[in-house]
């Protein structure tokens, strides 16, 4: 049994930990559970209320990851969808989507991560941010390692390409990416870990 446990309903971002972590040799279990989120624009809050239902149900340490996508030019609503991107169902609509933006000329948008690590004691929050811009049309082809549909219409800075058109190597190492995960993982592996190999010497 690992101490880890990544706990998600998200197939995309299954995929993308699993590869990660085993990548930087960090065991991590995966537990599939798509948790209610709290009726807030609030990824921090969102992130954390779920990471206490997920550690209330595999009773050890865990962390999740909540996404917000913000527009920042969306008609009459400046920043939307942002945490309500799932509930809004707006990743479920693109077509929507580009048919409300089709008269808007800038077209600025940034995906946050918010990473939300519980032990069942203390809460530590971790945070990502990419900025970019949204197409005109759906461009690119599905995978599994997608997160979200709208990858069909998102354009990291300084590319010309959406993530749905983009390779691995392009996605995982783009220098627009301030990475949640990342950050995470040398944390939980330079900082935690010897943290807690002090206390158990102690």
């Amino acid at each position: 049994m690992k101490n880890l446990t990544f706990v998600t309903g998200n197939q995309g971002k299954y995929l993308s930990i699993k590869e990660y972590f085993e990548k930087i040799k960090i065991d991590v279990d995966f537990y599939f559970y798509d948790a209610k989120e709290l009726d807030v624009n609030d990824i921090e809050k969102i992130s954390k209320k779920k990471a206490i239902d997920a550690y209330e149900i595999i009773k050890k340490p865990c962390f999740v990851i909540d996404t917000g996508f913000y527009i920042d030019n969306y008609p009459n609503n400046p920043g939307y969808p942002g945490a309500f991107v799932k509930r809004s169902k707006v990743s479920y609509d693109i077509d929507g989507l580009l048919e409300t933006m089709k008269n808007v000329n800038n077209r600025t948008c940034r995906f946050v991560d918010c990473l939300t690590f519980y032990d069942g004691e203390n809460f530590y929050q971790f945070y990502g941010e990419s900025k970019g811009t949204l197409a005109k049309e759906k461009r690119g082809s599905w995978a599994q390692k997608f997160k979200s549909n709208l990858w069909y219409v998102f354009i990291p800075d300084n590319y010309s390409k959406t993530l749905a058109e983009m390779t691995d190597y392009e996605i995982n190492n783009r220098p627009d990416q301030a990475s949640a995960k990342r950050q995470f993982a040398t944390w939980y592996k330079e900082e935690y870990l010897n943290q807690k190999k002090k206390k158990l010497i102690k």
